[in-house]
């Protein structure tokens, strides 16, 4: 017999585990400052390091078909900059550029069309099996 689970159960299940993820990514991202950040001061990492590792890690992205086709140089120099900004430590920067990517989001869901999803209680499910002729078991079940 199968296992059923509730909408709700299995929304909290995904949640946790997304949350787990994000903190994990969370974690790896501050380490990788962290390291990079010491190796900057020391002046064991410099801004043309950074720039040819963005190149070369897309190169390798092209080469294993992971991307079609390389970013432009001024796409190159973006992502450099950002990177830049952690290893510097620029906090002012860095939320600057935040609030602003969090402008660009709120505009574009402001103008994206949501599709909407809604959950039939188990009442009109059934009325909706009675209706369709289904007798006992043949309940429809919809995921």
């Amino acid at each position: 017999m199968p296992m059923q689970i509730g909408l709700d159960e299995l929304l909290s299940m995904l949640l946790a585990r997304v949350d787990g993820m994000a903190m994990e990514s969370e974690n790896q991202k501050s380490r990788f400052n962290i390291i990079s950040r010491a190796l900057y001061k020391k002046g064991l990492l410099t801004d043309a390091d950074v720039l040819e590792s963005v190149k070369e890690e897309h190169k390798i992205l092209k080469d294993i078909g992971a991307i079609e086709k390389l970013p432009s140089d001024e796409e190159i120099k973006a992502v450099t900059d950002g990177i830049l900004l952690w290893i510097r430590g620029d906090s002012s920067a860095i939320r600057k550029t935040m609030e602003e990517y969090e402008r660009r989001v709120s505009e574009a869901q402001a103008k994206q069309q949501k599709p909407k999803i809604d959950v039939a209680p188990a009442a009109v499910l059934n009325e909706l099996d009675r209706l369709g002729g289904q007798q006992g078991g043949g309940k429809k079940l919809i995921i």
